[in-house]
């Protein structure tokens, strides 16, 4: 019981740790490769970490006053951390026994429902406007997150992420499996706000959207949660529907997890260095057409394919 006790508190600790520590790097690093493929030096790999420093040591400035606005940021951070916690990371989630995947999409829709409650009490038209998109993407991508790992639960008869990845690798690659993965690799695009699905923030357009008033500490929190949860989901997509190959030793299976979680970030940084903004009628279309092949993949799963 000790060593199960023990074994859940490390895990804890490791999940947390890289959710905080390696979310900067893979961000310095996608952008780096959208540097090089825009012809341009770019900044080091090493600037999301100096960006947290340097905010973090600026003054807190608030345009309004409140205990939920001037929490939110913590909180906001606070929920991802929380979802690093349900996610598989070489290892069943440490706080596995405290949900399943229904609990997992809940927290992961957290974040993003403080970040708008933040925009819209901060005053500012411009976060008001950014906050509306948000909500509209929220709208149009969760469903394809949720039916895309409903697929995996049907597969496996279970809704326990850990589960689900063991009867993936028991049973190998499925049509329904592939179709789901790749519906939630497109929805990671728009959870990350990469381009062409920035919409909420939009610099050129509405100047950074729900963070328009956010500066100092709290712009640090907001963007390292933000940093986080791309990573974090990164790893879902990876461990849930592309596990192989699992050896059972927890060391290298963690770092087989962190190089897969990384490619799939480079894809999304490519994606975000060669296309252009869309607008919001036009990613809310987009993602409707991804939301039936994600129904696609369920109907194939309930056929046993």
């Amino acid at each position: 019981m000790r060593t199960g006790v023990l074994w859940t508190a490390g895990l804890t600790v490791l999940n947390v740790a890289l959710a905080l520590l390696l979310a900067p790097l893979y961000e310095g690093l996608m952008r780096k490769l959208k540097a090089a493929i825009h012809s341009r030096i770019g900044p080091p790999i090493t600037q999301p970490y100096l960006d947290l420093f340097k905010l973090l040591g600026k003054e807190d400035l608030r345009t309004t006053g409140g205990m939920l606005y001037g929490a939110a940021p913590a909180l906001t951070l606070g929920s991802v951390l929380l979802l690093a916690l349900l996610v598989p990371m070489g290892a069943r989630p440490p706080f596995a026994f405290a949900g399943d995947i229904v609990v997992l999409l809940y927290v992961a829709a957290i974040s993003a429902v403080l970040l708008m409650l933040t925009a819209f009490g901060s005053g500012s038209p411009y976060a008001s406007v950014g906050s509306s998109r948000e909500m509209m993407m929220m709208l149009s991508v969760e469903p394809v997150m949720v039916v895309a790992l409903v697929v995996g639960a049907l597969k496996a008869g279970t809704l326990a992420t850990g589960d689900i990845i063991v009867w993936q690798l028991e049973h190998g690659p499925t049509l329904s499996m592939a179709i789901a993965g790749i519906a939630f690799l497109l929805a990671l695009q728009a959870q990350a706000g990469k381009l062409p699905f920035d919409i909420p923030e939009a610099d050129q357009e509405i100047m950074g959207g729900p963070l328009i008033e956010q500066s100092g500490p709290r712009l640090a929190l907001f963007r390292w949660a933000m940093w986080s949860k791309q990573f974090v989901l990164a790893v879902l997509l990876v461990e849930v529907f592309l596990p192989w190959p699992g050896t059972g030793i927890f060391t290298l299976d963690l770092m087989l997890t962190l190089v897969k979680a990384f490619v799939v970030l480079v894809v999304v940084a490519l994606v975000d260095a060669v296309n252009p903004r869309l607008r919001i009628d036009q990613a809310m279309g987009y993602y409707l057409r991804v939301a039936f092949s994600s129904i696609a993949a369920l109907a194939f799963a309930v056929m046993g394919m």
